[in-house]
């Protein structure tokens, strides 16, 4: 039993004492629990963007000690690859021809798309509790009267960028605080918790807050670096170890998004001009560091493709004239012509960049909350470290907006904000605590009848910024992303093949990662990108196409596709109600078509339902 002593110590410590503290603190931690359990419930959504899914296979992949492999495989990837390897074979004198160990299709194909960092953080995860791949049909919030609703692995991604989200939202506390004062910090990071954007990111299952987290590890680096750069005798050691630590934290954020690197341009810049008397040498540390980290990555890349980074660093390329649309991901043997001056690219930039300045920079922040932001650097602020820090913002501002014009390829269409190209996101926080700063300076300047009046504009500057979220958990969705994604489907056909089998489909993403098949995306044409994969690589054993082809527009996407395109393919089959001549997948299942196409080299369908 408690001695008196001990209880009075106890209740001491409650009012007063350490746990005092603690406890304060225990209001504000159930009402955030509360909150992400509450948008889980009415506005959670599966994974809906391609590249989403493609991280998350690759990250299964290496949970199960298959490498950094992928089971969404890219036409072009095959293309690099096989080149690569057959380069490597002909300098060494080997003689073998297996055109699918060229590829490396008969085992685990190397995947050249994606940075390393965020799938190996979800297979760390995934390896300290693996989840239940299949797809949950009868437990209650899985699955509703018998359907699908929610894919567990994807919720456990989501809860993991929901902390992620909750470090943010404390990042940007202690930042704000660092320029202005408490009063900011609170409403900065009230304003962030409530980001209706921030919060479908983090269920998203894309690596956007993982960014966050380093690009404001970034900042606190450079916050730092400042202040000692101002000191009468700055610690030079000190200073070139956070010259180092924010060259580490762009080496991650661009081993997490590589058009992140284009970061490390304002980071040079502002190291030069306001790293004190060292500042040349510092920022000549921060970008070796920065090197230095990418080294390795860049190394395994050239020797599994012959590129420093894979399939993504071509990104540039893509879209334009040279490659319209995805026709460069979606070759098995491409013409690279990539020397043809900067007229393509230009002409890929400046429309993207005219839509960035008109939608992109006004929805910073959320919105309206973007314009205080913009306003708000112009002025002048007496913390000397906020003052220079906005010059950082516009700079990044800059770089990003170039890097997202720049990189901005097809698939981010099918998911046009949710996607890895958005880049501007990244800026949130900044745009948030400048934002709160210039609208606390403009509250200064009101004179108000009394001080509840002046926590009711900021409480309502509160409600309005976060009205989006607000209006999502009330109005509640369906968690599932259909169409085009039906996951219980997808696992249903895929069972159907082989575990070695190769599927083509337009959606190979989704194949890979629910169907836990080899998939290959849709190559250019019908014959002869076809054929040279299915006769002289890798025998395709089945064709999946879903709403993604058969609702394409009848002139553009099929009639002008020309005889040997996938949409002539799609509407010779409708118009005929048969299969053209000489294709070699025949067979095909009841009860898909015609909303999707479901084509095998055999019947595979009657032996499955039967058992």
């Amino acid at each position: 039993m408690l001695t008196t002593e001990q209880i009075q110590r106890t209740i001491h410590n409650l009012e007063q004492g350490t746990l005092s503290r603690w406890i304060k603190w225990l209001p504000m931690v159930a009402g955030v629990i509360a909150l992400a359990v509450l948008y889980d419930v009415r506005a959670y959504k599966d994974f809906s963007s391609p590249e989403a899914m493609d991280a998350a296979q690759v990250a299964r992949n290496l949970s199960e000690g298959k490498g950094y492999t992928t089971d969404c495989i890219r036409p072009f990837s095959i293309y690099l690859v096989k080149k690569h390897n057959l380069a490597v074979q002909q300098a060494s004198g080997s003689t073998s021809t297996n055109a699918a160990d060229l590829a490396r299709l008969n085992g685990n194909h190397p995947d050249l798309a994606n940075p390393p960092l965020y799938p190996t953080v979800l297979a760390g995860l995934m390896k300290i509790k693996a989840p239940d791949w299949k797809i949950e049909l009868k437990k209650p919030f899985w699955s509703e009267g018998g359907k699908f609703l929610r894919y567990r692995p994807e919720f456990a991604i989501a809860v993991f960028n929901q902390f992620l989200l909750l470090l943010v939202v404390l990042l940007t506390f202690v930042i704000a605080r660092k320029l202005f004062d408490l009063q900011a910090a609170w409403i900065a990071a009230l304003l962030t918790l409530g980001s209706d954007l921030l919060w479908q990111f983090s269920s998203s299952g894309l690596s956007t807050l993982l960014l966050l987290v380093v690009f404001l590890g970034l900042i606190w680096g450079l916050i730092k670096m400042e202040e000692l750069g101002r000191a009468e005798t700055p610690n030079v050691r000190s200073m070139f170890m956070l010259a180092m630590g924010v060259g580490l934290m762009a080496g991650l954020g661009t081993l997490t998004r590589y058009a992140f690197g284009s970061v490390m341009v304002p980071v040079i810049i502002f190291i030069g001009l306001f790293g004190g008397p060292r500042r040349l040498g510092l920022a000549v540390a921060s970008g070796l560091t920065w090197a230095v980290v990418l080294t390795p990555w860049i190394i395994r890349n050239v020797a599994v493709s012959g590129t420093w980074f894979g399939t993504a660093g071509y990104a540039f390329a893509e879209n334009t004239f040279l490659y319209p649309d995805s026709s460069l991901m979606q070759s098995i043997n491409p013409t690279l012509s990539l020397a043809a001056g900067i007229k393509p690219y230009a002409y890929k930039i400046l429309p993207n960049l005219d839509t960035l300045f008109h939608t992109g920079i006004f929805s910073l922040g959320g919105g309206w909350l973007g314009m205080l932001f913009l306003v708000g650097l112009m002025l002048n602020f007496r913390n000397a470290t906020a003052q220079r820090l906005r010059y950082f913002a516009l700079m990044s501002l800059a770089v990003f907006m170039f890097a997202q014009a720049l990189g901005k390829t097809p698939v981010s269409e099918l998911s046009p904000i949710l996607n890895t190209e958005n880049l501007l996101v990244l800026l949130t926080p900044l745009v948030v605590i400048f934002g709160t700063a210039f609208f606390l300076i403009l509250l200064e300047q009101l004179t108000l009848p009394a001080i509840t009046v002046r926590y009711g504009i900021i409480a309502l500057l509160v409600l309005v910024a976060c009205q989006p979220l607000i209006a999502r958990i009330m109005f509640k969705t369906a968690p599932i992303s259909y169409p085009p994604y039906s996951p219980q489907e997808i696992q249903r056909v895929s069972g159907w093949t082989t575990p070695d089998a190769l599927i083509m489909s337009d959606m190979p993403w989704a194949v890979a990662w629910y169907g836990q098949r080899q998939s290959v995306w849709l190559t250019l044409d019908t014959q002869d990108d076809f054929y040279a994969l299915h006769k002289k690589i890798k025998p395709v054993q089945a064709l999946y196409l879903t709403s993604l082809t058969m609702d394409g527009k009848f002139l553009s996407d099929w009639m002008q596709d020309g005889k040997q395109g996938w949409g002539n393919f799609v509407y010779k089959i409708l118009k005929d109600q048969r299969l053209p001549d000489k294709f070699p997948l025949t067979k095909m299942p009841e009860g898909l078509f015609p909303m999707r196409v479901f084509l095998a080299d055999q019947d595979r369908w009657s032996n499955a339902a039967k058992d």
